[in-house]
């Protein structure tokens, strides 16, 4: 696990930035955290970097929110699902095959995504101020993610 902190929405934006270097087709990111802790923000982030040119929105209540990069992303919010098995019938990581998924609320679909993903948690420490913890899980413990938070 790799930790930093962020004191600012730029802050946490140029985070998500850094992340979209490292990030390639096929890609599960799970993002848990709070209401309002910045996962939207840190989503904006990672489509800057990937070439997005549209306004990144919170997909709380459309569930699933698209964008076409540099590589696709496929953006997600399972707060609203009421099963892992809802998750699995809506075929979301089928609609990122050939892209990236971010999915808000990530800790309630862990079970469901492939081995090799990463957690990105965040956790509020202040008005501002996030402490935010990069967990890689399977093949992502090999891609350089102390370059994320030491650029």
């Amino acid at each position: 696990m790799i930790t930093c902190h962020s004191s600012s929405d730029a802050e946490t934006l140029a985070l998500g930035r850094r992340l979209s270097g490292l990030l390639r087709a096929g890609d599960v990111v799970l993002l848990e955290g709070s209401l309002g802790c910045g996962k939207t923000r840190f989503v904006a982030g990672v489509a800057e970097g990937l070439g997005v040119d549209r306004r990144v929105t919170s997909p709380s209540f459309v569930i699933v929110q698209e964008y076409d990069g540099f590589i696709p992303i496929v953006h997600a919010d399972v707060y609203r699902l009421g099963s892992t098995g809802e998750f699995a019938d809506l075929q979301i990581p089928d609609l990122a095959a050939d892209g990236v998924l971010l999915i808000e609320w990530g800790d309630a679909v862990e079970q469901s995504v492939p081995a090799d993903h990463l957690v990105v948690r965040f956790e509020v420490t202040g008005d501002t101020d996030r402490t935010i913890s990069f967990i890689p899980r399977g093949t992502w413990a090999n891609r350089a993610l102390t370059d994320v938070v030491t650029a």
